[in-house]
C-alpha cells in the first residue's frame, strides 16, 4: 500500500498565535509552550517559525527564504487577539497556496472568530480552519488537508 506524503508546511503568526502548539497536537505530542527563538523543522514536514518574523518588517524576509522548502503557507491567527499583524495580501510574496487558522477558538467569542477570519482572508488565505490546540476541535479538518 502507497503510504501518502504529507504536504511541508511553515507556520506563521505573531508571538502567542499558537503555531508551536499546533505543531504538538498535529504531531499527537503533549502541549508544552516553548518560545521558538529560532526556525524549527518539525518532523520533516513542519516549519515552525518565531513570531518576531511576522511582527518585525525587517525579519519578513527570512519568512520568505525558509517558505521556499513549504508546499504549502499556514496564516496562524489568534482569535483572541484585537487586530492582525499580517499586512492585506501577504499571500502574494510567497507564490505558494496559502491556508488560515484561526487558533484559541475554544476561548473566543463567535464575533473574534469571525473578525480573525477576515483578517485571514484580507492576508490571502484561501481555506481557513477554526481550530482549538487546548480541545482538539477542528484540528482532524486540517490534519487531513495537509495529507490531501
Amino acid at each position: 500500500m502507497e503510504e501518502r506524503k504529507k504536504k511541508r508546511i511553515i507556520l506563521i503568526g505573531r508571538s502567542t498565535a499558537g503555531k508551536t502548539t499546533l505543531c504538538q497536537r498535529l504531531n499527537h505530542e503533549e502541549l508544552n509552550y516553548c518560545k521558538t527563538q529560532t526556525v524549527q523543522i518539525i518532523n520533516r514536514n513542519m516549519i515552525d517559525t518565531p513570531g518576531e518574523y511576522l511582527e518585525r518588517r525587517g525579519f519578513r524576509g527570512a519568512l520568505m527564504v525558509s517558505s521556499t522548502e513549504a508546499d504549502l503557507i499556514i496564516f496562524v491567527q489568534d482569535a483572541t487577539e484585537n487586530g492582525t499583524m499580517f499586512p492585506p495580501q501577504f499571500g502574494t510574496m510567497f507564490a505558494k497556496p496559502c491556508v488560515g487558522v484561526v487558533s484559541k477558538i475554544d476561548i473566543a467569542t463567535p464575533q473574534q472568530i469571525a473578525d480573525a477570519e477576515a483578517f485571514l482572508r484580507a492576508a490571502g488565505a484561501g481555506r481557513i480552519f477554526r481550530i482549538s490546540s487546548v480541545t482538539g476541535e477542528g484540528v482532524k479538518a486540517l490534519a487531513e488537508e495537509l495529507e490531501a
